[in-house]
């Protein structure tokens, strides 16, 4: 499972041109899910992003985390995540999960984030726009298969 998680003061998407979700402060995860990905890699990862310490505190130095600041989620499927761009021009999405099982972790990642956290999310294969201020710019990429 790899996310790009961008720290943003607001950002919204729209689902088939009318405007769906919005949040303010908070995060951006662009979510993508491959074929050996589990529950236990959700709950880590979701574990990772709600405890990342890059929100500023009052000294403006990145030691909050978004349960700190009770910022919000906004997330995002995102298959293209997985692209491989080693041959040729046109990238292999091969590593991609398939879209019945990805659907399945995609939610499963939305349940257990909202245990946690304010969240909205994206539609799930739907063609989306996302629009966001990137506040910092601060952006991470975190993959569930390189925890060490």
């Amino acid at each position: 499972m790899r996310a790009v998680i961008q720290r943003v003061s607001k950002a919204s998407v729209l689902i088939n041109q009318e405007f769906t979700e919005a949040i303010d402060q908070g995060f951006v995860v662009l979510l993508g899910i491959e074929n050996e990905d589990t529950s236990t890699d959700v709950k880590w990862l979701v574990q990772k992003i709600i405890n990342m310490r890059v929100f500023n505190d009052s000294e403006d130095k990145m030691n909050l985390s978004l349960m700190d600041t009770e910022g919000e989620l906004l997330i995002i499927s995102q298959f293209t995540l997985h692209a491989s761009t080693k041959k040729g021009n046109r990238p292999s999405f091969i590593k991609a999960a398939k879209p019945e099982f990805a659907k399945k972790i995609y939610q499963e990642f939305i349940d257990e984030s909202r245990k946690h956290c304010n969240l909205k999310n994206g539609k799930f294969g739907a063609h989306m726009e996302v629009s966001l201020i990137n506040n910092g710019p601060v952006t991470i990429i975190i993959d569930s298969k390189n925890r060490v």
